[in-house]
């Protein structure tokens, strides 16, 4: 996914630099100051969902709020609560949840998400 747009109502935007790699779509957890890097498996620093792909030290657009989409790590089923798996990925899981899936996804899917922060 080389470039994202939120798939409703866009969240909140903020731009922020990487710290590391970051693809289009993945789940993003706060770094340091002022940085975003590719989210752990139940982060509970996740902020919200890359805009675009980006090397370290580049700008990067995160969205945040509303519905996002990302990829799915296993199966989610509509209704699931959702969590950051590995590599900003979505999980099912209430460890450190993100929202609720509102569509159903296989592993590596598209799945869609409410965000509740």
């Amino acid at each position: 996914m080389a470039e994202y747009l939120p798939s409703f109502k866009p969240g909140q935007a903020v731009t922020l630099k990487a710290s590391a790699a970051i693809t289009g779509g993945q789940l993003v957890e706060v770094t340091g100051s002022g940085t975003v890097g590719p989210a752990g498996a139940a982060s509970t620093k996740v902020i919200g969902v890359a805009g675009f792909d980006a090397v370290t030290n580049d700008n990067v657009t995160v969205y945040s709020g509303g519905v996002q989409h990302g990829t799915a790590s296993g199966a989610v089923a509509a209704g699931d609560v959702v969590q950051a798996g590995a590599a900003g990925t979505i999980a099912t899981g209430s460890v450190a949840p993100v929202g609720i899936a509102i569509t159903s996804a296989a592993n590596g899917a598209d799945v869609r998400v409410q965000f509740n922060r």
